[in-house]
């Protein structure tokens, strides 16, 4: 991004390589090649009872391991809860019924503003990232209520955070998301719970990776198209 003045400079000295670059901005290429958002989604359910906060995901004592987001992920939930021997094992038990994990909870993320909890999450839950190692995104979190900064952070890595009801939603279940239709079925077709998302420019978010990502690639292609 802040080598947009950089590229136009080359480009405008004749360099047929930032004029690619300066066309792949202007066509949006960073939001168009990827994967839209799926209609409906199948997925494993792991779900955390009561409240969890932000020192549950990322413990402080753990915290020398926050840049090493595998090895930080291997803290998370690990003192025990109601339904909760150890997050990580669970979690990757769950993976093996071969559906994505989405991570479900009463409250979710309240506490501190430390990205590392959703990071831990991601790890567990997202997607990877081409030619970027130990990090990911996407992926879903649904809470009855989940808190307005971690919502935030969700939105920053390019998850899809719902909020609603999650009384009939347990652990070990095979759900159906459809994010358009804002409902969650079970594998029958049965409606299970709905919702509605806090604003449609969320799909776009998740289309571009992220929110920061939209921002950013927005500014850039306005740039590129001037």
């Amino acid at each position: 991004f802040d080598a947009f003045h950089d590229v136009k400079e080359k480009m405008d000295a004749g360099n047929a390589h930032a004029k690619k670059v300066m066309e792949s901005w202007a066509n949006a290429e960073w939001y168009l090649a990827n994967d839209e958002v799926p209609e409906k989604v199948t997925v494993t359910v792991f779900k955390v009872p009561g409240e969890t906060n932000t020192d549950d995901l990322s413990p402080a004592q753990d915290a020398w391991s926050r840049p090493d987001i595998p090895l930080h992920y291997l803290a998370m939930l690990k003192n025990p809860r109601d339904g909760i021997t150890n997050g990580v094992t669970q979690i990757e038990e769950l993976k093996e019924k071969g559906n994505p994990v989405v991570y479900v909870g009463d409250v979710v993320g309240t506490g501190s503003s430390r990205k590392s909890a959703t990071n831990s999450v991601l790890w567990a839950i997202g997607d990877e990232i081409p030619h970027v190692p130990n990090k990911k995104q996407g992926g879903f979190v649904i809470g009855n209520k989940i808190a307005p900064i971690f919502f935030n952070t969700l939105e920053d890595s390019g998850a899809l955070p719902i909020e609603c009801p999650v009384e009939k939603i347990n652990m070990g279940d095979v759900i159906v998301l459809k994010p358009f239709e804002g409902k969650i079925e079970d594998e029958a077709g049965n409606v299970l719970t709905e919702f509605e998302l806090k604003t449609d420019v969320i799909y776009d978010e998740v289309h571009a990776g992220g929110r920061i990502p939209l921002i950013i690639g927005r500014t850039l292609t306005s740039k590129a198209r001037e």
